[in-house]
């Protein structure tokens, strides 16, 4: 009888591929100094806005951490107004499951997949990025047993609007010890992502890598606004101010004493047209100024962002542009940054 699946190697558990690629002490704290930054800011404690920026996949090594070390320098500038997070997505979701798959299938986008170098890589880039720049980074969880590889070096988790909903993804994220975001699903409905809000926020008990676990629950799970796509295949927005209103009444109705979210300024916020980042930011910033429970429940704002405008085929190989969705390109990103640091 044919097989469907093929079982090509064991690979290394977590334990093992963090014992060869360590993570030194003093790369800790820098990461657990960052984390702590954040935390501030979702309890209210700090005012700064926090700012997720960076490619919408991480594709390259080189390139990723050309554009990091960029925002070094700029958020020294903005420091005072603005928290900078830099987004290091290492696996992408894929709608209707081809295309590129991230880093963690592709360290080479040109190559065949190979998740043992994958691992090594996205491990290998998150690690240089706190230790040469002192940030501590985001990257999405799409694969909830993937997380352990990465656990002791990320600084943010973001779950997808293709994940929300799992059960898995909501009981690992109660565990982790960083912010993690929740996306409201592709088909906009907001209880969903207030549901894996509140269920990440409690303690739990499941079965998670061939061992029961024992979560405390994790009070810094967030919400994302991302914009959703109506029954007929259009994308719509959900950053408005109604649409903030809205959210916040959700989270008085949940009982939930912190309300925080972040608005993504691209996918379906924008229609993934780019330049839209541009507006949407300065309009949820107007919002912040004219109500008292908008302002306090945005925390933040999250763009995709890269060195060269757009996006472009793996085949193109050009340096710093995106293989998946487009993004603003370095100048105009670091203008916004700056333009923004002064409407706060």
């Amino acid at each position: 009888m044919q097989q469907n699946a093929k079982f090509i190697r064991k690979l290394p558990i977590p334990m093992d591929i963090k014992k060869e690629f360590p993570v030194t002490e003093e790369v800790a704290k820098v990461r657990e100094a960052r984390v702590e930054e954040m935390r501030a800011i979702l309890d209210g404690c700090d005012s700064r806005l926090m700012l997720i920026i960076g490619p919408c996949s991480a594709d390259r090594e080189d390139s990723v951490m050309d554009y990091v070390c960029r925002l070094v320098p700029l958020q020294e500038k903005v420091k005072d107004k603005i928290l900078i997070v830099p987004r290091i997505y290492t696996n992408k979701p894929r709608t209707n499951g081809s295309g590129y798959k991230g880093m963690l299938h592709q360290p080479d986008p040109s190559k065949k997949p190979d998740m043992l170098e994958g691992i090594i890589a996205i491990r290998r880039l998150h690690t240089r990025a706190v230790q040469e720049t002192g940030f501590a980074c985001a990257d999405e969880m799409l694969y909830p047993e993937n997380y352990r590889y990465l656990s002791d070096i990320l600084g943010y988790v973001a779950v997808g609007a293709r994940s929300v909903e799992n059960q898995q993804h909501r009981l690992v994220a109660s565990g982790i010890d960083v912010p993690v975001g929740m996306k409201n699903p592709t088909g906009g409905d907001l209880s969903v992502m207030m549901n894996s809000i509140y269920a990440a926020m409690g303690d739990h008990t499941f079965l998670y890598r061939g061992w029961e676990v024992e979560t405390a629950g994790n009070p810094y799970a967030h919400a994302i606004m991302r914009g959703y796509v109506n029954e007929k295949g259009d994308s719509r927005p959900n950053y408005h101010y109604e649409d903030l209103v809205q959210l916040h009444k959700l989270y008085a109705e949940r009982g939930i004493k912190n309300p925080a979210c972040i608005v993504d300024c691209n996918h379906a916020n924008s229609g993934k047209q780019y330049l839209e980042q541009i507006r949407i930011a300065k309009e949820v910033l107007h919002s912040k100024r004219h109500s008292n429970d908008i302002n306090a429940l945005v925390k933040g704002l999250m763009i995709e962002s890269y060195i060269e405008d757009g996006n472009q085929k793996i085949s193109e190989g050009t340096y710093g542009k995106s293989i998946t969705d487009a993004c603003l390109g370095w100048e105009k990103s670091e203008k916004l940054v700056l333009e923004l640091a002064d409407l706060l």
